[in-house]
């Protein structure tokens, strides 16, 4: 054998058959081919990024709103018996209610709503304030000396 011809052909590695397509092989003998593709791709994906929509501070509503009530000398389980379930469960009135967390710890209480996914954001404004006159109203049977129901949805 002759192997200066296999050398040439495949570098001492087997010789390719004949009827496979090598992309790898078509791109290096066709290089003027090659370079515009990548030219006009390249081309393509800068317009493109030009053309995103984007905004510096995107538009989304916040859905959640917490509720926090003091009650100096309060055990925690006072504050959760006497303050926080009451709160909660007026909450769970509301139209588009999730759901309700509360940490409670000796003369404080912390709630957070959270509204459904699906909420229109037109309708968080809304669902916020009958939350709002909900804790009003039940601030009224809550006992004496408890400070709040203080309410943040400002987010």
């Amino acid at each position: 054998g002759d192997r200066s011809s296999e050398r040439l052909r495949g570098g001492g590695c087997a010789p390719m058959s004949e009827g496979r397509f090598n992309l790898s092989v078509l791109a290096v003998r066709e290089r003027s081919i090659t370079l515009f593709l990548i030219c006009l791709i390249s081309l393509a994906g800068v317009i493109a990024f030009f053309k995103l929509g984007r905004a510096e501070d995107p538009a989304f509503t916040v859905k959640v709103m917490t509720v926090v009530s003091v009650w100096p000398g309060a055990t925690a389980q006072e504050m959760q018996d006497q303050v926080a379930e009451k709160i909660e469960k007026r909450l769970q009135e509301l139209r588009w209610y999730d759901r309700t967390e509360t940490y409670t710890r000796p003369g404080m209480a912390f709630t957070t709503l959270t509204l459904l996914d699906s909420t229109p954001p037109s309708q968080v404004p809304d669902e916020f304030y009958q939350a709002r006159k909900k804790i009003g109203d039940e601030a009224m049977t809550l006992p004496a000396g408890v400070i709040g129901p203080m309410v943040n949805d400002e987010y």
